[in-house]
């Protein structure tokens, strides 16, 4: 072999090897791409998944929250405290507290007095009873004792059931505390709806250990090795029982690369080897952790399909690159056919039958179905992949015409459509699905892809279909979207049922506007006073419209979850407007306002119907607060000011009320919390939600000399 065709031979040997890196890594990144994306649908499914379970796990809690702090303040409660010697007092308590339980439909609900000794308890009637019985190690009883409100999970020490138990303190008319009230709240209807959960979910407390979970095995396990103070604590407390240890998790855990959300977890589970993908949501109201997984097969399976695609691509190039190569070495063998005519031929043939082992070879090693048919539709051809799709063995299936054995008999009108169509020479580029039976009678799921059969002459000589099997992927895209449709249903029924209360308490104030303008307007024209009842109907027709705008802006609000109507909105003309609704409360209630306001005070991004509305709940509480009974007249005097801070805006309402006890503050913002009689305990607790939808704050503290200020902190619009 001379020189210059020895470098020729060894450049196209190098161009081949650059080729086939380029193609094994443009593979790779599209699979680990491939894998990337499905991890981040991953995540994003469990970070869904974790605001369902933390809502549910909230409203387990705040569904009997108000019970201790409701019987605190019976007379009943309040006497057997005062007079635990006293056989009637403790038999109206028991009586009391058990009727309470009933309609409620708590788990337990009983009284403890300062020493940690139950007096009445709402089980008093039966066998097992926590009359009697000393609470005194619990930290429930010890945060009520020094005047919070306890929440602890644990054991019961008299029943052995679990629970979650809330307290509150009892006082007396002198506010000294006198005993502690409890209920306790079962989390079985929880643990009966995680137990049918695909994937795990558990429960840790603060010191790791999992005391709620949909793996039976994994509960009071530890997911870190605990101190020494640890366990006396537990211990001390009987948090758990009489359990002595807590082992380990059986698991492997290892973090994510940087950026990346979560952690990976290896564990076993029913004997079988498994990979997770887990988010922890810290609950810090109860100082607990909810972990949410995910299986990570799905991401295996996704980088897979990504590689066997990829590498069926690069052999059809491949094999379109030898086919090539093929006829450009026997047109050189044609021209130079006189003068190694006979060695040619020999080389030529063996070429060719190796070329044809070696195709062979890889057709049988492919996981999709080849086939190949004449133009009468007589299969020609068939790989050993096609034969285990159908079921059909090659001798069965060669020289067979349609219908072939393995169409499906209730979809024989489409593959007559789809065969017509392709001997009409209209086959579909991208493919089309095709439902086949298989031998044994389960129905397979296809995509076929059908291309021209051209033979070395050019001329057209059949038909090359390639079948690839789709079943699996067409019950995984169903059960996402099952998934899908249960996840928006439960959200739709939470938004639902927080509009209901958001509108109760929203629509208060501009229905009691229209009630006073209505009056007025009626009183104006019995007198004849024209101008005065246009300008009452002309304030009428404003707070109608202004109620409908509340309907509208909520209603978005809840359903969204976002700003309804973002806008530029001035600080001024916003509180301008709610103290002109307040004339009539601020002038019944002989009050004044003090306002200070900067000139160049910068404009807050908002909706400004929802930042009207919570700026007039603040003014309204402090009116409220400042009763004729508690402050002089002097003194009722609400001060509104504003100022800028960097890039935010500060607002500021305060009073000079008696402001409100550490008990009260630490619940003013919750649901249904309320000191005032008739009312629904929502106000701050919305005015909170749209301050924090508008990515602000809201916050409140006493006065030095009594009273309280809330403050408002939003961020300016870009200018």
């Amino acid at each position: 072999m001379n020189p210059s065709r020895r470098r020729r031979r060894l450049l196209r040997a190098l161009l081949t090897v650059l080729v086939l890196a380029a193609a094994v890594g443009m593979i790779a990144t599209v699979a680990e791409w491939s894998a990337r994306r499905e991890a981040g649908m991953q995540v994003d499914e469990i970070r869904r998944t974790i605001e369902i379970h933390t809502l549910g796990l909230r409203g387990a809690a705040d569904r009997f929250d108000y019970l201790p702090d409701t019987i605190s303040h019976q007379q009943d409660v309040l006497a057997a405290l005062a007079h635990p010697q006293d056989a009637t007092a403790i038999d109206r308590a028991n009586h009391y507290i058990e009727g309470v339980n009933r309609r409620a439909g708590s788990d337990a609900l009983y009284l403890i007095d300062t020493r940690g000794i139950t007096l009445a308890a709402s089980n008093w009637r039966e066998r097992v009873s926590f009359l009697g019985q000393s609470y005194a190690n619990r930290p429930y009883f010890i945060d009520a004792l020094a005047g919070r409100n306890g929440r602890f999970y644990g054991v019961g020490q008299t029943t052995g059931e679990p629970g979650l138990f809330l307290s509150s303190p009892v006082r007396d008319a002198q506010a000294q505390i006198i005993g502690v009230a409890v209920v306790k709240v079962s989390l079985r209807e929880i643990q009966a709806a995680w137990a049918s959960v695909r994937d795990p979910i558990l429960l840790t407390d603060a010191h790791g250990i999992v005391f709620l979970g949909s793996v039976p095995d994994w509960t009071y396990r530890a997911t870190r090795a605990l101190s020494g103070p640890e366990l006396d604590s537990v211990h001390r407390q009987l948090q758990y029982g009489q359990r002595e240890a807590f082992a380990p998790m059986d698991w492997k855990t290892t973090p994510r690369s940087a950026g990346e959300p979560g952690y990976e977890i290896r564990a076993t589970l029913a004997g079988q080897p498994r990979r997770f993908l887990a988010v922890d949501q810290p609950l810090p109201d109860f100082g607990w952790t909810l972990t949410v997984t995910a299986d990570r097969t799905p991401v295996a399976q996704a980088r897979g399909r990504a590689w066997m695609l990829g590498m069926l691509s690069a052999v059809a190039l491949l094999l379109a690159g030898l086919y090539w190569r093929l006829r450009e070495r026997r047109f050189a063998e044609q021209r130079d056919i006189q003068r190694q005519l006979e060695v040619r031929v020999g080389e030529r043939t063996r070429e060719l039958d190796d070329a044809h082992a070696f195709r062979k070879a890889m057709e049988d090693s492919l996981l999709v179905g080849m086939r190949a048919r004449d133009l009468e539709g007589r299969i020609v051809y068939v790989n050993p992949a096609f034969c285990a799709m159908t079921g059909y063995g090659a001798d069965e299936l060669l020289g067979s015409l349609p219908p072939y054995p393995y169409w499906h008999p209730d979809n024989l009108d489409k593959h007559w459509r789809d065969y017509e169509a392709m001997m009409a020479g209209r086959s579909v580029v991208s493919g089309f699905e095709s439902r086949i039976r298989h031998r044994d009678g389960h129905d397979v799921l296809t995509m076929i892809y059908t291309a021209r059969l051209i033979d070395a002459d050019g001329r057209h000589t059949g038909w090359m279909s390639s079948v690839v099997d789709i079943t699996q992927q067409k019950r995984d895209e169903q059960r996402q979207r099952e998934s899908d449709e249960q996840l928006w249903h439960a959200q739709r029924l939470a938004s639902l049922g927080e509009m209901a209360l958001t509108l109760a308490h929203e629509l208060n104030q501009p229905l009691m506007a229209l009630s006073n303008f209505a009056s007025a307007a009626k009183a104006f024209a019995a007198q004849g006073q024209t101008v005065l009842l246009n300008q009452s109907l002309d304030e009428t027709m404003t707070q109608a419209q202004r109620t409908a705008e509340i309907v509208k802006r909520i209603r978005g609000f809840v359903r969204q979850r976002s700003i309804a109507a973002a806008e530029d909105c001035a600080i001024a003309p916003r509180v301008a407007s709610a103290l002109a609704l307040l004339r009539g409360e601020i002038r019944a209630r002989q009050a004044r306002v003090e306002l200070r306001l900067p000139d160049d005070l910068p404009p807050v991004r908002g909706d400004s119907v929802l930042l009207e509305q919570v700026i007039l709940n603040l003014v309204l509480n402090s009116l409220q607060a400042m009763d004729e009974g508690t402050t002089p007249a002097e003194r009722r005097v609400v001060e509104i000011d504003a100022v800028r801070e960097g890039s935010r805006v500060r607002l500021r309402v305060a009073d000079r009320g008696p402001g409100m006890s550490e008990a009260v503050a630490a619940q003013a913002f919750t649901p249904f919390f309320t000191t005032k009689g008739g009312g629904l305990g929502l106000g701050l607790n919305i005015c909170r939600t749209i301050v924090e939808s508008h990515r602000g704050t809201l916050s409140f503290a006493n006065r030095p000399g009594g009273g309280a200020v809330f403050t408002l902190e939003l961020e300016c619009a870009p200018s």
